[in-house]
């Protein structure tokens, strides 16, 4: 997926003018917030679950290498070949060069992101592999023009009912459905011929377990299943080198947090552990299994300032609680993962110099820090993203003469008080009786949309004086 981060602000603009999508853009908050928040109580200690999610992650993170080297052998023993990937164009090749070792001519697909940083439906099209996603959300998509996902988990959040409807009937030829079982069913109808026809099936993982060589998969529709058992004769995972885990324990700890951080359930409605290619006895499953491991960047956060960032599960917690991401949606942003997270992987994996506005599209207000289920420090690293800007001479101007501006005053402490006091009192006439201002010199990014609380007309340092006066008179 090509990436698009740099018309962050034009794109932003755009999302914030379409009122359809601020409604569709509601359910965040109405499903994904509440619903994690009453899913969070179930659990008898949560900050200590989160605590031992995290050094269980960064147990794996840190002995990258070897949970790697361990994962492949015991995967190998069971059946099953492993292959790494530097680049992601590479990891598309290889699917590629998968399919065509095996005759495949249609694929079915269960929802992944690493397969979009790939481009691989583009890859195995282009090879005359026929691609079909499964995932519901993912389908809806991949009908409408191969439009990209907009959130990690629900990637058509952006869409309601009527749109989807009208596309259904525009595609599928059928008389237009409103009832939302009822489109399922449609769907379903669509999907099952695609389901039993397929050579190959190609899905995500969740996590990958060194001890056993297997792969977990998490969904909420079954379709994981139909791609790795039923039909299809190959099986390819396609995930990314940090989502390995030790041990079947860390993936159970981890596991307590995943469903419930991500769409506020309990559990999800299927959970896959999937070890090797069908064995001799046995019925069900694919005759190949691969494992494609992605690195595609990750292994040059090692080490580095941003390698907290590696231990992220992708529930999109952090999206969802974002009051940038509940306003914009995943489109703005520009590649494959939006929101907070986004705002940190796409400069790392794909350069700052590429993604200048994602590290600034935050109010640093600390929600995606509370909620992340692993403890990512999302905020600082998003800090340190804007420090790599600002030492490499990457922001404007403009930017620039601020703060030398500000650093001049903020160094002359009479001259500072003096322009702040003026500032304060010049802020309190411009409210006037309403006590807002509708139009700010130099702040329209912020008053073109909505109104600034003016203040009242003194300094902190003056309220401060003001306050702890009065609280001696007290005292007395």
């Amino acid at each position: 997926m090509q990436v698009q981060a740099m018309h962050f602000k034009a794109r932003a603009g755009e999302k914030l003018a379409d009122r359809r999508l601020q409604q569709n853009l509601k359910k965040l908050a109405t499903k994904f917030v509440t619903g994690r928040a009453a899913a969070i109580t179930e659990l008898d200690d949560f900050e200590a679950t989160r605590e031992a999610a995290k050094e269980r992650r960064m147990r794996a993170i840190e002995n990258l290498d070897v949970w790697l080297e361990t994962f492949e052998q015991e995967a190998n023993r069971r059946g099953a070949t492993v292959l790494y990937a530097q680049s992601a164009q590479d990891a598309a090749q290889l699917v590629v060069q998968i399919a065509q070792r095996h005759e495949v001519r249609k694929a079915i697909k269960s929802k992944s992101m690493v397969s979009e940083e790939m481009a691989l439906n583009a890859a195995l099209e282009a090879a005359g592999v026929h691609v079909v996603e499964t995932d519901l959300g993912e389908y809806i998509l991949q009908i409408n023009d191969n439009e990209p996902p907009s959130h990690i988990i629900a990637p058509v959040v952006h869409k309601d009912k009527e749109e989807i409807s009208e596309l259904f009937a525009r595609v599928h030829g059928k008389p237009r459905l409103s009832d939302i079982e009822q489109l399922a069913h449609e769907a379903r109808e669509v999907l099952r011929p695609q389901f039993l026809a397929a050579d190959m099936g190609i899905t995500g993982g969740n996590f990958i377990v060194a001890e056993t060589g297997s792969v977990a998969i998490v969904t909420n529709e079954g379709n994981e299943g139909m791609c790795t058992i039923v039909p299809p004769k190959v099986h390819v995972v396609v995930t990314g080198i940090e989502k390995v885990l030790p041990t079947l324990e860390d993936l159970a700890t981890v596991m307590r947090l995943l469903p419930r951080s991500a769409t506020g359930q309990s559990i999800s409605n299927y959970f896959s552990l999937l070890t090797g290619p069908r064995a001799p006895d046995e019925q069900d499953g694919p005759e190949h299994m691969y494992f494609v491991l992605v690195d595609g960047g990750r292994s040059s956060l090692i080490g580095g300032e941003f390698q907290d960032m590696l231990r992220c599960i992708k529930c999109g917690a952090c999206m969802n609680h974002c009051p940038v991401y509940q306003k914009i949606g995943g489109h703005a942003y520009g590649w494959v993962y939006p929101g907070p997270m986004g705002s940190v992987l796409t400069p790392s994996y794909a350069g700052v110099r590429d993604a200048l506005d994602l590290p600034q599209a935050s109010t640093l207000c600390g929600e995606c820090h509370v909620v992340c289920p692993v403890k990512i420090p999302l905020p600082d690293l998003l800090r340190k993203l804007r420090e790599k800007q600002f030492e490499g001479k990457m922001r404007p101007e403009a930017e620039y003469f601020g703060f030398s501006l500000w650093a001049y005053f903020a160094t002359r402490p009479a001259l500072y008080a003096l322009a702040s006091g003026l500032g304060a009192r010049v802020l309190r006439w411009m409210g006037g009786s309403k006590k807002t201002i509708s139009r700010l010199p130099f702040g329209g990014g912020w008053t073109d949309t909505r109104e600034m609380s003016a203040p009242s007309g003194k300094t902190f340092r003056e309220l401060y004086r003001q306050h702890r006066r009065r609280h001696q008179q007290e005292g007395k």
